[in-house]
């Protein structure tokens, strides 16, 4: 079976359709307590390193920790006070995830353009999950 949209399709279409935020634009927001910044990436990629003081969301289980009538929902997705601004590695899997959750109804919803190598790359402030752990 041929695929007749690519992944890249896909992902400029979330671009067009998501707010998009730049590494200097979150880090302006990051000390407002009313921005959350979710980290989506796989669990093995979190041995490199997050941000600081981001909370951790696998992409794969967004969707059903964001709807309250999902049996894994998490109360923090309830927050319409917050802004969820989310990254990946490169900044596509989060613009679909952004989408998606707008697909669900999510009005209070971003990305980071570049993702977490963007924000590396800027000089933002990360942390080992052993320096999370400390921390709590």
């Amino acid at each position: 079976m041929a695929i007749t949209k690519g992944f890249r399709a896909l992902v400029d279409e979330a671009m067009a359709e998501v707010k998009t935020y730049t590494v200097a634009e979150v880090l302006a927001k990051s000390n407002d307590k009313n921005v959350q910044i979710v980290d989506i990436r796989d669990v093995r990629e979190l041995k490199a390193g997050t941000v600081t003081n981001s909370y951790h969301a696998p992409r794969c289980m967004l969707e059903f920790w964001v709807d309250p009538e999902s049996p894994y929902h998490k109360k923090i997705w309830a927050d319409a006070s917050k802004e969820f601004i989310l990254f990946c590695g490169a900044g596509w899997r989060s613009a679909l995830a952004a989408k998606t959750l707008q697909d669900m109804g999510m009005t209070n919803v971003a990305h980071i353009d570049g993702g977490y190598e963007a924000w590396v790359n800027a000089g933002g402030p990360t942390e080992t999950l052993e320096e999370r752990k400390a921390k709590t």
